[in-house]
């Protein structure tokens, strides 16, 4: 038996994407004026979030590597033969699939698929050293340009499309965190907690969006010293009266990502912790304040610094004051240039849609020892800027009794 080393599996009907085809279309004219302007005639992205971004499939690696190459008429996603029919489904264009039959055939793809072209843009970010190798040995002798930066800055305007489902990613993080808030009581586990949320938020997105592929959403609910790091996993530690806690729901639609972070008390804090919990809620309350177009990354960061260390807590502060939205996960994707810190000095346009999240982190032995977070997200309009995220904040909403 001859076995291909890459074959085409248009099994089923394609499936409804995340996006319109007029906005897949946009996003490919876009890049391709993009490549033309850099001499760039064949465009290879190997990252999830290039790939959905570009194609509408986010794929599940496992190991494998998968690609979608754009060239001037084509738009092609490579996946693995394991996933068969799945990737040309929920892809906008084509693929193709390539075999384990013989060693490095994913390479062999895409060197079909790309043709004579002889400037290539790549991803220098995320391209390993290995892949790399490999990618010069089976193309040959080209030129490569690395693209990402450019499709980074492109991701950062959201279209209207993009805007209205991170709105609704907003609106069922809120779910989450009601579904969250109605879970916490002395005895609970942090897990238990977890768990309401995010069946809450999933059972919201298979509702709302039932097209959507529903994978990845999750939740974080931290109490007590475990609120010290904002990515810090769940466990089973049983919550106590008088802990600090910490809410994060994480709803995913289609690869899109939002969030809603809230600190919580069960119980009265103590005097020490209610102060440093509202300037916290201070600090974001100065931040919603000073996002609009025109504002740098770096200025609002300045900003919220000068304040924080009036109040003698800038030295706990934990990290940037918010990100950008769109397709990223906490294992992949980033739009670093769009993060509010002092060296960002991106200034914001309509279109971009940033958080606004504060966190001052106080080692067990300080007074009011804890984690504490809050985060809203706001899309920039012409004039100012939208809060989309609706759950109540601060001492005034957020403390539990029982």
């Amino acid at each position: 038996m001859e076995r291909p080393q890459f074959f085409v599996c248009e099994n089923g009907e394609k499936a409804v994407l995340p996006f319109s085809d007029a906005e897949y279309e946009r996003r490919l004219a876009e890049l391709r004026a993009l490549m033309a302007v850099r001499g760039v005639e064949a465009a290879v992205f190997t990252s999830m979030h290039n790939v959905a971004y570009y194609s509408g499939f986010l794929y599940c690696s496992f190991g494998r590597p998968y690609a979608c190459v754009v060239t001037a008429d084509r738009c092609t996603t490579i996946s693995a033969n394991i996933d068969a029919g799945q990737p040309w489904r929920r892809s906008f264009g084509d693929n193709v699939i390539y075999t384990d039959w013989e060693r490095n055939n994913y390479w062999r793809a895409v060197k079909d698929v790309i043709g004579k072209a002889e400037t290539v843009g790549i991803e220098a970010d995320h391209m390993t050293l290995l892949q790399r190798g490999f990618m010069e040995d089976f193309l040959g002798a080209r030129v490569f340009k690395d693209i990402a930066p450019d499709t980074m800055t492109a991701r950062m305007v959201k279209s209207d499309e993009e805007i209205a489902l991170i709105r609704e990613g907003a609106r069922i993080a809120d779910v989450g965190g009601a579904a969250i808030y109605a879970a916490i009581r002395e005895g609970v586990r942090e897990i238990d907690v977890a768990m309401a949320g995010r069946d809450a938020m999933e059972l919201e997105i298979a509702r709302a969006h039932p097209d959507s592929e529903l994978r990845d959403s999750w939740v974080w609910f931290q109490s007590g010293i475990n609120t010290d790091g904002a990515h810090n996993p769940v466990t089973t530690r049983k919550l106590q009266m008088g802990d600090i806690l910490s809410l994060n729901t994480f709803p995913m639609i289609s690869g899109y990502y939002t969030a809603l972070e809230r600190t919580l008390f069960l119980g009265q804090p103590d005097a020490d912790s209610l102060r440093i919990w509202q300037a916290n809620v201070d600090a974001h309350e100065l931040g919603l304040s000073l996002i609009k177009p025109g504002a740098t990354c770096s200025g609002i960061t300045a900003e919220i610094n000068r304040f924080f260390a009036d109040q003698d807590l800038l030295q706990y502060r934990s990290f940037g004051y918010g990100h950008s939205f769109g397709v990223l996960s906490h294992y992949y994707g980033r739009e670093a240039g769009l993060e509010l810190r002092e060296d960002i000095h991106t200034e914001l346009q309509p279109g971009h849609v940033v958080s606004m999240e504060p966190m001052l982190f106080l080692p067990e032995g300080l007074p009011g020892a804890g984690g504490y977070r809050e985060h809203d997200i706001l899309v920039v309009g012409d004039a100012g800027a939208e809060n989309i995220t609706g759950f109540p904040y601060g001492p005034e909403h957020n403390i539990i009794e029982a």
